[in-house]
C-alpha cells in the first residue's frame, strides 16, 4: 500500500511541484498517471522511491515512512521498487544479459562486483527474467544492436530481477513508435497481473493509458484533479486535467 497524506513537494526554486496529495494505491494496481508536461507526474512517482524528497506531509509504502529512512534502510527500501526510465538507462555496449545482472550488484561484495563474477542461479534467474519479457533469444546481444522496444523491455527485465513488489515507470514508451509502445505496454499489463505487481506508469499518451490501466490520475499544477477508474474517463475529464476546464456535476 502506497498512501500520500497531504503530500507537497516545493522545488529550491519555488516550484511547486506537488500539492495536498492524498493518495492511496493498493497492492497490485496498473495505475497510470496523466496531465500536461510539467504538471507534476515525474515527481509524484519519483517521490515513492525518494528519488526525490517531499517537503510537507506523510508518504509512507507498506506502512514505512519513507522520509525516516537512510543510510542501508533506504537501500534495501529501493530494492523492492523497480524504476523504469524514458531512455532505458542501460549499458549499451553490455549484453542484454550483463545489463539484467546488473540490478544483483548491491547484494554482491565488492570482489565479485570488480570481476564480474555472477553465480549459477544468478544467470538462470536473469535469463528468467528475459524469458518474461519475451526476448531470452536475445540474452547476449549488444543492446546497442537492439531497438528500442528490446532495450525497454531489457530495462524491465532487469528490474523484474530484483523481485520488485512496485514498479514506477516515468514515460516508459514515450521514445517507441506506436506499435512498439503497444507491445511494451502489454508486457507491463501481463506482469501486474500475473505477478501482483503494483504499476505505476507516468505517461503523455492517453490512449495508451485508458487501454492498459485500471486507474486513472490526473494531475494539473502539481494537484491531482482526477482519480477513478479508468472506464469513468470521460471527454469532460479529460479536459478538466489538460484545459482547466471545469467537470459537470450530476444535474447539470
Amino acid at each position: 500500500m502506497i498512501e500520500f497524506q497531504h503530500v507537497s513537494k516545493t522545488y529550491p526554486n519555488g516550484v511547486k511541484g506537488l500539492k495536498d496529495v492524498n493518495l492511496s494505491i493498493g497492492q497490485g494496481e496498473f495505475v497510470a498517471i496523466i496531465g500536461l508536461s510539467g504538471a507534476g507526474k515525474s515527481t509524484l512517482i519519483r517521490t515513492i522511491n525518494r528519488m526525490i524528497d517531499i517537503t510537507e506531509g506523510t508518504l509512507t509504502v507498506d506502512g514505512v515512512d519513507v522520509m525516516s529512512l537512510r543510510g542501508k534502510a533506504l537501500r534495501r527500501f529501493r530494492r523492492k521498487i523497480g524504476m523504469i526510465f524514458q531512455s532505458f538507462n542501460l549499458i549499451t555496449r553490455s549484453t542484454a544479459l550483463k545489463n539484467v545482472l546488473t540490478s544483483q550488484v548491491p547484494d554482491m561484495n565488492f570482489f565479485r562486483v570488480l570481476l564480474g563474477i555472477f553465480t549459477k542461479e544468478q544467470k538462470l534467474r536473469a535469463l528468467e527474467a528475459l524469458d518474461k519479457v519475451g526476448i531470452l533469444d536475445k540474452a547476449y546481444t549488444r543492446c546497442d544492436q537492439l531497438s528500442g522496444g528490446q532495450q525497454q523491455r531489457v530495462a524491465l527485465a532487469r528490474t523484474l530481477n530484483q523481485n520488485p513488489t512496485i514498479i514506477l515507470a516515468d514515460e516508459p514508451v514515450a521514445a517507441l513508435d506506436p506499435v512498439t509502445a503497444h507491445q511494451v505496454m502489454s508486457d507491463f499489463k501481463r506482469i501486474n497481473e500475473e505477478m501482483n505487481i503494483s504499476v505505476l506508469i507516468n505517461i503523455h499518451h492517453v490512449d495508451l493509458a485508458l487501454k492498459y490501466a485500471t486507474r486513472v490520475i490526473g494531475i494539473r499544477a502539481g494537484e491531482i484533479v482526477y482519480d477513478g477508474p479508468t472506464a469513468n474517463v470521460t471527454q469532460e475529464i479529460l479536459d478538466s486535467i489538460y484545459n482547466g476546464a471545469s467537470v459537470p456535476q450530476a444535474g447539470e
